[in-house]
């Protein structure tokens, strides 16, 4: 005779023994490990390129300059001026935007900007900053800024393909300064001199308009050394004569024209990530709520009812049971619980982790050499 209700067979309703639900639990651990591990990598490696171009956006559109490319029309070829060039800016404080930087060989896309300072918190989200105690564009010794060759945009992370003659080309609020590439080397983090008015001598007085560019060597694994670049002034303009040579092009038509493309990414335009988090809640909270009212939760009234086996023990299939209504519901409400979840880490652990952890404060590649 069989009973109303029917049973799973035997080996269905078995439950794994409890070491192999240990070990069930320890392997979704790595697991999860293994993908807080992967989105930082993603994190320190994009999102953090991408945060740091909104704020020079946001940065540059806060100052009062005029656009140099004229929003993509023609423009005319800035000619060069004679005799010394001014210092711009007079008195800058620390953060505040000195410079704009452009380095052809990096690309038609590549440019960034320069502010007072070479702490963390000016690398990690302005651009390039400027030592302190080095000098000002086009004046007499070294104008020495610093940037990451990795994460943060990596502004400087194809130094290693600079060539002899390249031009970097420096624009503050009136004037070009167009510098040419000369050399590299690569020293100690202490090695201060790379940074002096005359690094090619320290007892010698400035002879020359330097620049110079420091930031980290390897790239890629902990920073034991600072790969230097260094380049000399070849001319300076003023930018109301328009662009300097050797950041045009000319078209099919012969128009002269802006070669880089200063149009903001498309990533750059997500904005914070807190208000993602929160509408990922927000969200969660407003399907939990309607699928508990339309459904209740289905799951655990068939294994209460015996309907269904006792599942193992399980972090994801704990959370997965928790949510209400039917089965799809159930995986769109924890997907979007696990994206809110990779979302705050972007957005604080993250952050905080790189500031705070010393093997990930490491890993973020301070670049700058002490100043004297």
């Amino acid at each position: 005779m069989r009973h109303g209700r029917t049973h799973v067979d035997m080996a269905s309703t078995t439950r794994r023994s409890p070491i192999w639900q240990a070990l069930g639990i320890f392997a979704e651990l790595l697991l999860t490990a293994a993908a807080i591990c992967a989105l930082y990598i993603v994190w320190q490696m994009w999102w953090t390129g991408v945060e740091a171009e909104q704020v020079q956006n946001s940065t540059t559109k806060s100052v009062n300059w005029s656009d140099p490319g004229k929003s993509g029309g023609a423009v005319s070829v800035a000619k060069a001026q004679e005799g010394d060039p001014p210092a711009q800016p007079e008195n800058p404080q620390y953060g505040d935007l000195i410079a704009q930087v452009y380095i052809p060989r990096f690309g038609s896309q590549w440019h960034r900007n320069i502010v007072e300072g070479t702490t963390l918190e000016q690398l990690n989200r302005h651009g390039l900053g400027h030592y302190e105690t080095t000098q000002l564009p086009g004046q007499m010794g070294n104008f020495a800024v610093a940037g990451h060759r990795n994460g943060y945009g990596q502004p400087l992370g194809d130094v290693d393909k600079l060539q002899e003659g390249d031009a970097i080309v420096i624009r503050t609020k009136d004037y070009w300064y167009v510098y040419h590439y000369t050399r590299y080397e690569i020293v100690l983090p202490t090695d201060t001199y790379v940074i002096a008015p005359n690094p090619e001598s320290q007892t010698a007085a400035a002879t020359k308009r330097m620049i110079t560019l420091t930031t980290c060597e390897p790239k890629y694994t902990t920073p034991t050394h600072r790969w230097i670049s260094y380049g000399e002034l070849k001319y300076w303009a003023k930018v109301s004569d328009g662009v300097p040579q050797e950041l045009t092009t000319t078209d099919s038509s012969g128009a002269v024209k802006f070669a880089i493309n200063e149009t903001p990414s498309i990533s750059s335009r997500i904005g914070s990530l807190d208000k993602v988090a929160f509408g990922a809640l927000a969200l969660w909270a407003i399907l939990f709520i309607a699928a508990a009212v339309a459904w209740r939760w289905p799951l655990l009234r068939a294994i209460r009812l015996g309907e269904r086996r006792r599942p193992d023990a399980s972090i994801y299939g704990g959370l997965l049971r928790l949510q209400p209504g039917v089965a799809p519901i159930r995986w769109l409400l924890l997907m979007i619980l696990l994206f809110a979840a990779a979302v705050a880490l972007f957005q604080w652990t993250f952050p905080w982790a790189a500031a705070n952890i010393p093997f990930l404060q490491q890993m973020s590649n301070f670049v700058a050499v002490p100043q004297q």
